[in-house]
């Protein structure tokens, strides 16, 4: 049955005189196109009379309706001024035309339909917009502007937001604007002028497009989305937006600027303005509180409305009602909110793509997304049909039996099946988004959960993080799971008091507490980390934006190593708009990381050698990534490096690649100015002041406390003369240190350094130099006597904290890296391990296989307790004061029972290892 017949079986919805008024306006279409508009005409008078209208212009059309559209706006664009307002007028007739029988028609799909839509309205903003400016540049109102200027918009912009910025306008769509101008290209005396200017052009382009005349209009026209739009002018600056949304935007402000596009004028400008309110609208961390300000949203429009209560189909808002477009779009757009700070391919303008690429990138459950999909598109399905029925922006359901036997035969459809597809739809995309809206109230304190420390309990009100109501309000449905999840740990006591260290430290609560709402798991992570390492609880909780990290979705995956994080970081620096905001990048992107590190180790993820490469690998590429960013911006004012440039050598752990939570970075930089005597610059330095201030910078880009914290403490004090030498070394002159004036104990230090980043020829020559200094430095008569001293001025100056400090005391891990050192440079081999240190010993008859083996168990059970002790505490370790977390993750690391066998293993092998390195140091090896 076609088009027709299936209208005309419908007595209310269909009049055959006017369906055969529409066909007889074009005699010479047959078929199935004479079907349609008949079937069209007769059902919607509005397309009945376009029909008619626009008789001569549709017959030549339908041959090939895009190229039509395209010769359309081409002529749009040639019209004189004088003609705009009626051409354009006229182009909308056609255009919602050709569209409305295509969709009719199933010629086009929605996407299409609404794109040629919006596609009009843009070219209909920008031809309105020049017209009105060039008008004002011709009466000498816009100083400065020529008429050259008016292709670029003068220096003005319009934004298309809402549906017209996705490129989601429906037949009778009022279109949203912003109107801008970029005061930077006006001279400051003719700032108001070109303003007043600014602002009638704006007025006349709203007049030209809104104002109805015997032709009809253009579009409705909406420029109350601006910046508080009440007082403020209907054109704004740039500055003044900018200094707005900044200071005072709200949430559903930011939530509109997902779909804000440049659509006509100067759309550089335009472009260059979104970017600068990407930290406005985009967060830098998981913003977890838009969900909330969007629930809030949807009930006060509910409320304003009156769209509350029961599903009543009859009048039922499509758009703004119980389960319609608007909910799908606030569901949309505050995934896109939370999420698109971190993940820039979430930021898509249209709701489709939009829910497409959550449900990719893991935020919305496939089945959901696929769902509200397919309810969007129905739901604007109906909403252009009761438009095109209606002629009129209207979101609302037929109120009469015979409007919906009209409406449901515009659709093809059985009116019984019609409304009781509406009514499941409305209710499904209601129940779904409801669900992820609306807070769950307050459950009950179990049982368990009562017998937990009420003294604590009731100081958490007088913290910081429950210092505002809202806080308070969010954290009051939490409180009851929260207090369950510590009652079900093996001693709830004692985490109660650990999250009670958490809650303290935060200094607000928000943020945080509506990511644990929104994200459950969560708390389990926290409970299992202030339970067994307070250390990293408290870091937690002045640094809790690293939760992010735990629901990216790759938190767990594998290790992706150091070059794909040093790609990963350096990619996020070059995003930044400024050298400050990449350090805080720096800063939040190796907090992530690190986080990361120290969870994975206490979860069992990895071992205490896997973490602590990890850590090494982390250090690395933040070096790696933020020396060449210290490196651009000094040559910015002094010009690029003299001569081959520099290098930035780790020493000590760093250089050995083993890291623990807390460690710090020893560094050495070297340059080669070679026969450069200074840069060239705006400001040129001589060559060693140069490299002396760049290698501060560098310090200071690590070890700065920023908004974000600092990246590392940094020593250089390994440096040639410690102190007292320059904190940057050039080449000629570090190689004749090495040689000439270093002592023993500095050889023995170079057997850990490594190349970390830096002039690639250069790290070459360094690494060389390096492995052919160990060769000839390894007379054993100087190592041995180097190392026994320093082990007794060690001894002597730090005092071991106790039984349980596995780094200070006789045969615990200073001693044992100083004997590794030795054994690799009296082995004149390149390595830098302790493992290969004990080998190469092994290897010239210093140690036996025995000793050796003995020296290795000490030294991998003393860093085992290390890297526990770094990462659950920033004390020295006490076994009494750990908790049972901490406890059971330490015997876990370290292979034992209980804390009494492990203290006894302790002991037994480091008194084991002291003996074996008293008897080592008073021989000489026999292979030498």
């Amino acid at each position: 049955m076609n088009f027709a017949d299936r209208l005309t079986r419908l007595p209310h919805a269909y009049d055959p005189v006017e369906g055969e008024e529409a066909r007889a306006a074009l005699p010479d279409i047959g078929g199935a196109l004479s079907d349609l508009v008949a079937g069209a005409g007769g059902c919607s008078p509005f397309l009945k009379s376009l029909i008619v209208q626009e008789a001569g212009w549709l017959r030549g059309a339908f041959d090939d309706p895009e190229a039509s559209l395209a010769a359309l706006f081409a002529a749009l664009g040639d019209t004189p001024g004088d003609r705009l307002p009626s051409a354009l007028r006229e182009g909308k007739r056609r255009v919602a035309l050709i569209t409305g029988l295509a969709d009719l028609g199933g010629v086009w799909p929605l996407e299409e339909v609404t794109g040629h839509l919006t596609d009009f309205a843009d070219l209909a903003c920008d031809l309105a917009l020049k017209a009105a400016l060039a008008a004002e540049i011709r009466r000498g109102k816009l100083p400065g502007m020529t008429e050259a200027d008016v292709a670029t918009g003068a220096g003005m912009v319009v934004l298309a937001m809402g549906k017209m910025g996705a490129h989601e306008l429906n037949y009778s769509s009022d279109i949203d604007l912003i109107c801008l101008f970029d005061e930077t290209r006006l001279a400051r005396e003719d700032f108001h002028e070109a303003r007043t200017a600014y602002v009638r052009a704006t007025r006349k382009m709203s007049s030209m497009l809104n104002d109805r005349t015997a032709e009809g209009y253009v579009f409705r026209t909406d420029l109350r989305l601006r910046p508080d739009s009440g007082v403020t002018p209907v054109c704004m600056a740039m500055a003044a937006a900018e200094t707005y949304y900044e200071s005072l935007g709200r949430t559903w402000e930011r939530a509109a600027y997902i779909k804000a596009r440049p659509c006509a004028g100067d759309l550089e400008a335009g472009a260059r303005f979104l970017r600068t309110l990407k930290p406005f609208v985009w967060r830098k961390h998981l913003d977890f509180t838009a969900i909330e300000d969007a629930h809030n949203m949807r009930l006060a429009i509910r409320e304003h409305k009156g769209l509350g209560g029961a599903l009543c189909l009859e009048g039922h808002n499509m758009k703004l009602g119980r389960g319609g477009i608007r909910e799908i779009e606030f569901f949309t757009q505050t995934r896109q909110l939370i999420a698109g700070g971190r993940d820039a391919e979430l930021r898509m303008r249209g709701t489709v793509e939009g829910l497409a690429r959550l449900s990719a990138k893991g935020w919305v459950p496939e089945a959901a997304a696929l769902a509200l999909t397919g309810h969007y598109r129905f739901h604007r399905e109906v909403e252009h049909r009761v438009q095109m029925l209606r002629d009129a922006q209207t979101h609302l359901l037929p109120n009469s039996p015979e409007e919906f036997d009209r409406l449901a035969a515009f659709m093809g459809r059985d009116t019984g099946e019609l409304r009781a597809e509406i009514r499941v739809r409305l209710t499904e995309v209601h129940d779904l988004i409801e669900g992820f809206f609306k807070p769950e109230e307050a459950r009950g304190t179990s049982d368990a959960a009562e017998a937990l420390d009420g003294e604590v309990i009731a100081r958490w009100p007088s913290y910081p993080a429950l210092r505002s109501a809202r806080a308070v309000e969010i954290f009051k449905r939490l409180k009851p799971d929260i207090l369950s999840r510590l009652a079900r740990t093996a001693h709830p006591n004692e985490a109660l008091l650990a999250f009670d260290g958490f809650i303290a430290g935060l200094p607000a609560g928000v943020q945080v507490f509506a990511l644990f709402e929104a994200n459950p798991q969560l708390i389990d992570l926290l409970v299992d980390i202030v339970g067994t390492a307070p250390a990293l609880a408290a870091h937690l909780s002045r640094n809790a934006g690293v939760f992010d990290a735990v629901i990216a979705g790759d938190f767990f995956a594998a290790w992706p190593g150091p070059e794909t994080l040093k790609a990963e970081l350096s990619a996020r620096l070059a995003a930044e708009s400024d050298y400050e905001r990449a350090l805080d990048a720096a800063r939040r992107w190796t907090k992530e990381w690190h986080f990361r590190i120290g969870v994975h180790h206490l979860r069992g993820l990895v071992d205490a050698d896997a973490a602590a490469a990890q850590y090494a690998d982390l250090a690395g590429a933040v070096i790696g990534s933020v020396w060449p960013l210290v490196e651009a911006q000094f040559a910015e004012k002094h010009g690029v490096p003299p001569g081959r440039g520099a290098v930035v050598l780790g020493m000590g752990s760093l250089g050995a690649a083993r890291l623990n939570a807390s460690s710090d970075l020893d560094l050495i930089v070297i340059y080669d100015a070679g026969e450069a005597e200074a840069s060239e610059g705006r400001r040129p330095l001589a060559a060693r002041p140069y490299y002396a201030r760049l290698t501060q910078a560098m310090i200071t880009a690590l070890t700065a406390p920023m908004a974000e914290g600092r990246l590392y403490e940094v020593d250089m004090r390994l440096r040639p003369s410690g102190n007292q030498g320059p904190v940057a070394t050039s080449w000629p002159s570090f190689q004749n240190y090495q040689q000439e004036e270093a002592w023993t104990w500095e050889h023995l230090a170079l057997t850990r350094a490594r190349v970390i980043t830096g002039e690639p020829g250069l790290a070459q020559d360094v690494e060389a130099f390096r492995q052919q200094l160990i060769r000839a430095k390894a007379a054993p008569e100087n190592v041995l006597e180097a190392v026994a001293e320093m082990r007794a001025r060690v001894a002597s100056a730090k005092a071991p904290a106790g039984p349980w400090d596995a780094k200070l005391g006789r045969g615990r891990l200073l001693e044992l890296e100083l004997i590794a050192q030795a054994g690799n440079l009296m082995a004149g081999q390149g390595a830098r391990d302790v493992a290969s240190g004990l080998e190469g010993g092994v290897a010239i008859g210093w140690l036996s296989d025995g000793d050796g083996a003995a020296l290795g168990q000490a030294y991998a059970l003393c860093w085992r307790l290390q890297m526990v002790a770094r990462l659950i505490s920033d004390k020295p370790l006490d076994p009494e004061h750990m908790g049972e977390g901490g406890a059971a993750f330490l015997l876990r690391e370290t292979g034992q029972e209980d804390l009494s066998m492990l203290q006894d293993r302790l002991e037994g092998v480091c008194h084991r290892a002291a003996s074996v390195m008293d008897a080592a140091l008073m021989r000489l090896p026999k292979g030498r």
